[in-house]
């Protein structure tokens, strides 16, 4: 997975007066849980824009000032009400010998046979949550859909992995192709059904011949 690098300082003060000051200064208050000890810095609020406002997940470097070096996730996030702008985050410290859970984005793939014949392709999970070591967390996961039909779904199960353990049930679906107004038989489908149909009519016509063929006559008695 990518990492992004976040330079910050260690906050000496975690009062109200001093987290409305880092505000004031266009500064964003943080800690970082999941170690010895949380870790209380701040940053500038720009250096979070990679990090926020994205789709993409990223692990993230935070560097201060003396020299600390700690790697960690985004586990949560404060927003103001009406500005938008950034209040807080809690980062979370990984390990790399530890699992982590993190969601991570579904990436569709293909070009759908149900889709192409007038199917509406509908993406009902669009992250997964998933565990695994800090090593093995996928940028993201990629679901192809090259092969689904009209009412064909996709589980969880199709994008199973040994580098992670998804956490949901295996009937979570993932998308979907659904009909629609202007879908039509898909071809493949179609011939399939053709195919059988020719194959009942034969075996019909062998059995309606075998019903009309004479029966063979009895020998005359002498």
């Amino acid at each position: 997975m990518k990492s992004i690098t976040i330079n910050g300082s260690k906050r000496e003060s975690v009062g109200k007066s001093a987290t409305k000051a880092l505000r004031n200064a266009g500064k964003v208050p943080c800690v970082v849980y999941g170690g010895d000890e949380p870790i209380h810095f701040s940053a500038d609020e720009l250096a979070f824009k990679n990090l926020v406002y994205t789709p993409d997940v990223h692990t993230v470097v935070i560097t201060l000032e003396d020299g600390t070096q700690v790697n960690a996730i985004l586990q949560d996030i404060q927003f103001h009400p009406v500005s938008d702008r950034i209040l807080h985050i809690d980062f979370y410290q990984i390990f790399d010998d530890k699992e982590v859970m993190l969601e991570i984005p579904v990436r569709v793939v293909g070009n759908s046979r149900g889709v192409r014949n007038g199917g509406v392709l509908r993406i009902v999970t669009r992250k997964l949550r998933i565990k695994a070591i800090p090593e093995n967390l996928p940028d993201f996961i990629e679901v192809d859909i090259t092969e689904m039909k009209i009412g064909s779904k996709k589980y969880v199960t199709s994008v199973a992995s040994n580098d992670y353990k998804i956490l949901h049930p295996d009937n979570t679906v993932i998308c979907q192709v659904r009909t629609s107004r202007t879908a039509i038989v898909d071809e493949v489908d179609e011939e399939e059904e053709l195919e059988g149909e020719e194959g009942a009519e034969e075996g019909a016509e062998g059995t309606e011949a075998g019903a009309e063929a004479p029966a063979a006559e009895a020998p005359a008695e002498e």
